[in-house]
């Protein structure tokens, strides 16, 4: 992750997570580590996939203490493989033990969606077909869900309502109709804006072409009018499948010559990297802690 945005927006979401597993003191750590111990832990594969979100784990631990260090022995992006040891962290073991939880969640969700998003973009190789994401994200952790989507091979739609004009069925009808709602669009958005519109039949991407959109969003057709939609548009505006995306049927879709696939699995489906931090040692002579 960029180091600004992890400075501006990472490092809030990690202090609530922190905060909500730590609400006045870790009542196990404290027990058996009541004093400062020099200590050393081994992050662990315990599935094959791609790791994901090192920076955000390192984090973690740097927020509780900024003396911990992570030495990691691969990199986001990297493939990893069951039992494989991916990093050590040195610190105080009572910060080791504390932050352990926050910092293997978000890594092994990040991870998840690394792995998952590989999959489905190697399925993608040889077309010019792009696969993105969409803002079906977690709460509060879509900074760091688009990064693992990026990690994995894809690429992110709109980052959120403010950066882009996407007119779905809602807007449509609130605008009185196709053309209304692009009129309406360009007269108050930024021309930096992009205008896409979301149809649902051949008749409303007829009307979008005509009425200028910029990317058309083939949703939920039928494989045979998407074909006819594609033919349809002609390269006058970007063209996007979506709709129920994963990684059994994107080929299929990515055949048709569309320029995006976006899928909300991506981000809403991908189960977690199973990952763990094993063998916690003390770095002293000392006996327990």
């Amino acid at each position: 992750m960029d180091p600004i945005a992890m400075k501006l927006v990472g490092d809030d979401i990690i202090l609530r997570a922190l905060r909500e597993d730590i609400t006045f003191e870790d009542v196990s750590t404290a027990s058996v580590c009541p004093d400062p111990r020099a200590a050393e832990v081994q992050l662990i594969a315990k599935a094959e996939g791609v790791i994901a979100g090192l920076d955000v784990f390192a984090r973690a631990f740097a927020l509780l203490d900024p003396a911990t260090r992570v030495e990691a022995t691969v990199a986001d992006g990297d493939v990893v493989s069951v039992g494989q040891r991916l990093a050590t962290v040195y610190g105080d073991a009572r910060v080791l033990l504390a932050g352990e939880r926050v910092a293997l969640n978000f890594l092994q969700r990040m991870s998840g969606i690394a792995t998952y998003t590989r999959r489905m973009a190697t399925a993608l190789e040889g077309t010019d077909t792009v696969l993105v994401d969409t803002r079906k994200t977690t709460p509060c952790l879509r900074v760091f869900e688009k990064a693992a989507v990026e990690i994995g091979g894809g690429r992110n739609h709109r980052y959120n309502l403010s950066t882009a004009v996407m007119l779905k069925d809602n807007h449509i009808d609130a605008a009185g109709g196709v053309t209304q709602a692009i009129e309406a669009a360009r007269a108050h958005a930024s021309f930096t804006c992009t205008v896409e519109v979301e149809c649902e039949n051949l008749e409303m991407v007829r009307e979008a072409v005509e009425a200028g959109a910029d990317i058309i969003m083939l949703d939920n057709m039928a494989h045979d009018d998407m074909a006819e939609a594609i033919a349809l548009i002609g390269g006058r505006a970007k063209t996007e499948a979506s709709g129920n995306v994963d990684a059994e049927n994107i080929r299929a879709l990515a055949d048709l010559g569309v320029d995006f696939i976006s899928s909300g699995a991506l981000t809403h489906s991908a189960p977690i990297l199973d990952l763990s931090l094993k063998h916690l040692r003390m770095l002293d002579d000392g006996e327990g802690c």
